[in-house]
C-alpha cells in the first residue's frame, strides 16, 4: 500500500510517515495542496492522507480538484483537522473526502481510518 501525506506542519507529516512506514506502508510526503496534486502525476497511492488548513490550496479545494478529476477521483482522501467543527467536517465530505480524523489522533486511528479506506 502507498499513502500521499500532504500536511504543511513538518513535525507532524515527519511523524506520520515514520509510524506509517513502521507499519509497512510506502509513504511520499508534500507539504501543500498544490504539491499534492503535482505528486498525483508521478505516482497514485492508494489513500490521500490531507491537512485542511494549508498555506496556498487547502486541503478542502485540494479534494475537490483530485475528485473532479477522472483520472484521480477513485483515490479516498482522509482530511485531518485541528478544528472540531460540523460544518468542516461537512465541506470536507462535500469536497468528496471519504473519511475525517480530527487532530489530535492517535496512530492506531489513523491506521485504521487508513485501512478501512483502502477496502472500500
Amino acid at each position: 500500500m502507498n499513502i500521499l501525506i500532504a500536511d504543511d506542519e513538518l513535525r507532524l507529516r515527519k511523524v506520520v510517515a515514520t509510524f506509517l512506514r513502521k507499519s509497512g506502508i510506502d509513504v511520499s510526503e508534500v507539504s501543500s495542496g498544490e504539491q499534492a496534486l503535482e505528486a498525483l502525476k508521478s505516482k497514485i497511492p492508494d489513500v490521500i492522507v490531507m491537512d485542511i488548513t494549508m498555506p496556498g490550496m487547502d486541503g478542502l479545494e485540494a479534494c475537490r480538484k483530485i475528485k473532479s478529476n477522472p483520472l484521480y477521483e477513485n483515490i479516498p482522501v482522509l482530511l485531518l483537522t485541528a478544528t472540531i467543527s460540523p460544518n468542516i467536517r461537512a465541506e470536507g465530505l462535500k469536497a468528496g473526502a471519504a473519511s475525517y480524523l480530527t487532530k489530535p489522533f492517535s496512530q492506531k486511528d489513523l491506521l485504521e481510518h487508513i485501512t478501512n479506506l483502502k477496502k472500500s
